[in-house]
């Protein structure tokens, strides 16, 4: 909805576009996974907060709690942050090694931006972030499709403080972004890297990306269990001012998270976020090794085709089984599923077993269609 401002005939049709934050879920208000993951660090994933991937490089000896907080920067709107908890140091971290927090968007929610053209838009950042680990951090944009990269340094200055950023990147006339919904940029938020990615200049403008010149003058989050670091509020907006952060009803913000997965911990309120119909029962039809699931669909249409995967078990949480209606311990392994489309959850499943003449099973379904 346009809004106009009525006053000074100078600025009396101001209109704010709906969707200005191409970013999702930068308030960090949903996990469908899990509020909290332990061990993060040998192997990159999406863990928590929904959209926002640690991804890792190289060999990493340093190990996280990733989670979402309810710590926030008073009197501005947010509920929760993402946080990132040091539980194993990595204070003489490796040459190559990398920990990033990044969200990976897809072409076709870029083209707009005009990149790779004379009319390239420039692009803002602003986030809220917090860590008692001060000094120079890095941020990021890649370019995946062309092999190009910018980066800004920010500064936390107070320890355990609350701080605005704000980072403007001048728009690149030199490599246009696929339109398609594989990914195209990554917004990418350093915590650590070693010599290779620090040795150079920092590359403040668009250039074919050279690993020296990605990150020069980054900290290392990682050096003490000390250490934490907190974000939310992430905005990346076209143009050269960071406006307001933009709120969405809680309702849009999940059908744009669910684009991408539909699940969570079946041991955590997290699938209850919004209720639980991706907890599935039907009656298998006669004395067969093969039945068909009918009735289920997802709850948002996906990116692709997603993998999925079953959960039966007492707790419905062991992967790949289903489990007796009226007695989940008692389960029946999945030993194939054959998924159809990014728009539909009409499979056949292939159990281990022959299924007993008209039984009624229940489990729930992870769909992931992540970048």
């Amino acid at each position: 909805m346009a809004i106009t401002r009525i006053g000074n005939p100078a600025i009396a049709d101001v209109r704010e576009p709906n969707f200005r934050n191409i970013i999702i879920n930068g308030g960090m208000d949903l996990a469908q996974r899990g509020t909290s993951q332990a061990s993060v660090g040998s192997t990159s994933g999406y863990f928590t907060v929904d959209r926002f991937q640690y991804a890792k490089g190289g060999t990493v000896n340093g190990v996280f709690t990733m989670s979402q907080d309810t710590d926030v920067p008073s009197g501005q709107g947010f509920a929760k942050s993402l946080k990132m908890d040091v539980t194993t140091a990595d204070a003489s971290i490796g040459a190559n090694a990398q920990y990033n927090i990044r969200q990976r968007i897809e072409g076709q929610n870029l083209q707009y931006l005009k990149k790779g053209t004379s009319n390239a838009e420039s692009t803002t950042v602003s986030f809220w972030v917090k860590s008692n680990k001060t000094g120079t951090y890095i941020v990021s944009l890649v370019d995946t499709d062309n092999s190009r990269t910018i980066s800004k340094s920010y500064t936390i200055n107070s320890a355990s403080t609350w701080e605005k950023k704000t980072i403007t990147c001048d728009g690149d006339t030199t490599g246009t972004l696929d339109n398609d919904n594989a990914v195209s940029l990554d917004v990418m938020f350093r915590l650590g890297v070693g010599s290779d990615f620090t040795s150079g200049t920092l590359a403040t403008s668009w250039e074919s990306t050279t690993n020296a010149n990605v990150a020069v003058g980054q900290v290392n989050l990682a050096d003490s269990t000390s250490n934490e670091w907190y974000i939310t509020g992430v905005q990346l907006e076209a143009g050269s001012v960071a406006s307001d952060f933009e709120f969405l009803p809680v309702d849009v913000n999940l059908n744009r998270c669910l684009r991408y997965y539909e699940g969570g911990d079946a041991n955590s309120n997290a699938v209850n976020i919004y209720g639980a119909p991706n907890r599935v029962c039907e009656v298998i039809l006669g004395s067969t090794a093969r039945m068909k699931i009918l009735g289920a669909q997802y709850l948002a249409v996906k990116r692709a085709t997603p993998t999925v995967t079953l959960y039966g078990g007492s707790g419905l949480n062991t992967a790949n089984r289903i489990s007796v209606y009226n007695d989940i311990a008692s389960t029946e392994t999945v030993s194939s599923l054959s998924t159809t489309t990014a728009n539909s959850l009409a499979f056949y499943i292939q159990l281990s077993t022959t299924a007993s003449s008209s039984t009624t099973y229940r489990f729930y379904y992870e769909a992931d269609a992540e970048l």
